[in-house]
């Protein structure tokens, strides 16, 4: 198995497992690896009346940052150019909205980070 198909089966397994922890926490599910050009939207879930925008983020040991400093100002700036085009597309671009990241390693448990960066 190739490093990329290994990262890829990591990132796959962090995405249902971030999924599942979500849902149990009450979130709905609206859409998962949403791609267009200017990024990727990890997980699109609801909560309440608020669009959750999920960033899954996945470290295993020895990594030198967290999952949730890995998400820098760069990436930020796409994931909110993706949310802004997914509201859009869906006809309501001033739906309330706030962006999360769960961050995850092999064993522990996931952390949630709400409301991890703004608009």
């Amino acid at each position: 198995m190739s490093d990329r198909s290994g990262r890829r089966q990591q990132g796959q397994y962090a995405e249902a497992t971030a999924r599942r922890y979500l849902e149990r926490a009450g979130l709905r599910l609206l859409d998962e690896n949403w791609q267009a050009r200017c990024g990727e939207l990890d997980l699109v879930m609801r909560e309440g009346e608020t669009i959750v925008f999920v960033e899954v983020r996945y470290r295993g040991a020895g990594a030198w940052v967290d999952g949730a400093t890995s998400v820098d100002n760069r990436k930020q700036t796409r994931l909110i150019r993706a949310a802004q085009l997914w509201l859009q597309r869906r006809g309501n671009p001033d739906q309330p909205c706030r962006f999360d990241v769960i961050s995850m390693g092999r064993t522990a448990q996931p952390e949630w980070i709400k409301d991890a960066f703004g608009l």
